[in-house]
């Protein structure tokens, strides 16, 4: 019997491991032998480049070579492609702004990659890059998303006019426009989801080799699934076989979405690799990695919420410019439309909603998927509309939200947009945390604020996720010669704590102790496919996967329990851990039982294995839904933010380990706050640079600038996979940015200031107070 069970705080099992330092990360990787890469990346937003004179720095003590475009055109080395594209408004095809490896003929953001030199230490691979001249001409750059698509603007790209990648929409815009014809009210917003670095706790850092007589390379990247990376420098970078990839994924300190995608550095080393015929390693700095890392949100949004006389919401229209970057991500056109808008509803019964996005070209670092990846910015929107709208009306802002919930008893439920949700409890979720808040009681807490001079405010934010990912995941169970059980997932942990959500779930269906799981991830040779982790979707994925193997497993054991037994395998049954026949007291311990069998088949016996593979469907995603609820207090004398309470209650459907889901929305919610008060990312207007490369300038928010995150958990379990579980990864970066600036306007709006845009920084909130005072 599984020592914990499921529905368990079981502490995380790997942790010890890396606690004490026995994690084993990319950048650990130290091959005797493996050369070192560095890239030379423009100091310019937009130029031409004329020539590139290598010959002083490739001539340098230490350097093995130096590649530039040419080079990777000579050997017919292909681009990074998007693999997410989408279709404009009028049918046409949105414009592909490629990825080359090494950048041709022009830059367009600083950072861009421009050499890759590889020398036997890093030093001389850093002086040879200052040795290297490249003639630039400098163009006028675009940096600014809200004018990018205005006339005369800088172009990015000389065949892509206005600076627009992509023109799409979703929904039914007659049906909105109709419904806002005959609404009572309706609210307009345009609020400013902030550009964020993901600055995770590793940086990005690869390992290549190339085995010349196999043909076959091996690289060795922290990512969140390696077949992913393997199929694009197969398919589009090498123009290979994928078998002659293999990618291996380790330990991996922190993804967030950004480590999902295939970089130009993993391609970097492998053809460095092959051609040097030596191990090739690449790591980031981190000034670099703001450069060169995927950013995150950076989208302006308009939207317009129609109401009736009786304040029922009737229809939503939106207008989102969405950077882009200098060029498209892997999947980044994905995300402000697919992904985002398929939220917009969110918890509310609208009659219709209509979305425009204009994806948008800048000369900025690329921009795709953050945690949430859409989602975060709809919620954000819907949210802080709302209150906008109570504000208008004069309409209890939490009692505006509870009118327009969609009851449970409407479930399932298609949403305006086309969703399927299939459970929620929507108000009774509304209800817990304005009882757990003392919501009522607010007024009193903020009349003592005031009497220390201080503002309080009281803010909250209904959120809806919607998880995605692969269509299927795949599982094994292997029961290996030292007595362990291993299980192979297709999924990537970057610090959620798959290791022990897995061996939790596998013991209690296998009866066996958690300490004789062994899970095994991130080797594309060991594990043939696999979805990777990103959209919340792993325990949902991954569980399905592992049910369904484990339920081969018994099926199996039941075979070769009757052969260990003499019996039929109808009459063995399987309890806590145990196969036995059926009325008697004769049977064998699963783990006994492999080990029986697997030393058979060594003897030459023909022994059922228990070991089992098994890809399942994952044809639906999930809705995971909670309220947040924010506390704020402001000093108007120096517009510091301070969150003095901070509660969410979730409903994640079944939470396998509500330890680590409570340890899950403790992070996303401190990423929220970052971005809603302290994360700037700033380039300069007139030359493009990033201002905020590195921690000197871009402020993570720390331990004291977070209170304690009570998070409580009411269940109401998801009806479209086998474990009830609902995808809790990202949930806490959806709610957090509209719960804190709506608390944060509830502060100031008896001053004056009914609107602010994130990032809220002390700066921005004192003048936006002096403002205030200066109009009244």
């Amino acid at each position: 019997m599984a020592k914990f069970g499921l529905s368990q705080p079981l502490r995380r099992i790997e942790d010890p491991r890396l606690l004490k330092g026995e994690g084993r990360y990319t950048d650990d990787l130290d091959p005797a032998g493996a050369a070192i890469g560095f890239v030379l990346r423009s100091p310019h937003a937009h130029a031409t480049i004329g020539t590139i004179d290598t010959a002083a720095a490739a001539a340098m003590p230490g350097v093995l070579a130096i590649y530039t475009a040419a080079d990777l055109d000579a050997d017919g080395i292909g681009a990074i492609p998007c693999v997410a594209m989408v279709k404009n408004r009028d049918g046409s095809e949105a414009h592909q702004a490629l990825r080359g490896l090494l950048a041709k003929g022009q830059v367009r953001h600083v950072g861009d990659p421009v050499a890759f030199i590889v020398a036997d230490t890093l030093d001389a691979a850093k002086d040879a890059a200052e040795a290297i001249s490249v003639d630039y001409d400098i163009l006028p750059a675009c940096t600014d998303l809200a004018t990018a698509i205005d006339a005369g603007q800088p172009r990015v790209w000389d065949e892509i006019p206005d600076n627009t990648c992509f023109d799409w929409e979703a929904g039914d815009q007659n049906k909105a426009d109709a419904l806002f014809a005959k609404a009572a009210h309706v609210t307009t917003l345009t609020v400013v989801n902030n550009r964020v670095v993901v600055a995770s706790m590793e940086g990005r850092a690869a390992l290549a080799s190339f085995d010349a007589a196999n043909s076959k390379f091996t690289l060795h990247a922290g990512t969140q699934g390696s077949w992913h990376i393997k199929n694009m420098l197969a398919n589009h970078v090498f123009k290979l076989a994928p078998e002659q990839f293999r990618v291996v994924t380790n330990d991996v300190g922190g993804g967030f979405g950004m480590k999902l995608f295939c970089y130009v550095e993993y391609a970097l080393v492998c053809y460095a690799a092959r051609k040097l015929g030596r191990a090739v390693k690449w790591t980031a700095e981190r000034t670099e990695g703001f450069l060169s890392d995927s950013h995150g949100r950076d989208n302006i949004t308009t939207g317009e919420l129609a109401l009736d006389k009786d304040g029922k919401f009737l229809a939503l229209r939106t207008r989102n410019l969405a950077n882009m970057g200098a060029y498209l991500s892997n999947f980044a056109p994905f995300i402000p439309t697919g992904a985002g808008t398929k939220v917009l509803a969110s918890v509310y019964d609208f009659q219709a909603i209509y979305a425009h996005v204009i994806g948008v070209l800048t000369n900025t670092t690329p921009v795709d998927a953050y945690r949430g990846a859409g989602r975060p910015e709809s919620n954000y929107l819907v949210e802080r509309l709302i209150d906008a709208a109570a504000r208008e009306l004069g309409m209890d802002r939490v009692e505006l939200r509870r009118r327009n919930m969609v009851p449970p008893s409407a479930m399932p439920y298609t949403s305006a947009i086309g969703q399927h949700y299939d459970s929620g409890n929507f108000g009774q979720v509304l209800d817990e945390a304005m009882r757990r808040m003392d919501w009522p009681g607010f007024p009193a807490r903020q009349a003592a604020s005031e009497r220390q001079g201080k503002r309080r405010g009281i803010g909250m934010a209904y959120y809806l996720e919607a998880t995605g990912g692969a269509p299927s995941e795949r599982a094994e169970v292997r029961f290996a010669a030292d007595g362990m059980v291993e299980v192979l997932v297709g999924t990537q942990s970057t610090g959620q704590g798959h290791e022990t959500a897995y061996a939790m779930l596998t013991a209690n269906e296998l009866g066996i102790p958690v300490s004789r799981i062994r899970v095994l991830q991130g080797d594309s040779d060991e594990i043939p496919t696999g979805g990777g982790t990103g959209g919340a979707r792993s325990l949902y994925s991954e569980g399905t996967a592992l049910l369904a193997t484990t339920a081969t497993v018994l099926e199996k054991g039941k075979q070769a329990a009757g052969e260990a037994l003499e019996a039929a395998a109808a009459d063995i049954e399987f309890e806590a851990g145990r196969f036995a026949i059926a009325g008697t007291d004769r049977g064998i311990g699963i783990l006994e039982l492999a080990q029986r069998q697997r030393e058979a088949r060594a003897r030459g016996e023909d022994a059922t294995l228990l070991d089992a593979a098994e890809v399942a469907a994952v044809p639906f995603g999930t809705f995971p839904n909670g309220c947040h609820v924010a506390e704020v207090e402001v000093d108007p004398d120096t517009g510091l933010v301070e969150i003095k309470r901070y509660l969410v209650v979730d409903d994640v459907g079944h939470a396998l380990n509500p330890l680590i889901v409570r340890g899950q929305v403790h992070g996303g919610v401190a990423q929220g706050v970052g971005q809603a008060i302290h994360e700037r990312t700033i380039y300069d207007p007139e030359n493009g640079q990033l201002l905020s490369a590195s921690f000197m300038d871009y402020a993570l928010p720390r331990a004291e600038d977070l209170p304690s995150i009570e998070v409580e958990l009411l269940s109401v379990p998801c009806e479209t996979n086998p474990l009830g579980v609902k995808g809790a990864g990202e949930a806490g970066a959806v709610g957090s940015p509209p719960a804190v600036m709506n608390a944060l306007v509830d502060a100031l709006a008896p001053a004056g200031v009914t609107h602010l845009d994130m990032p809220a920084t002390p700066e921005i909130v004192w003048k936006a107070i002096e403002d205030a005072k200066l109009a009244a």
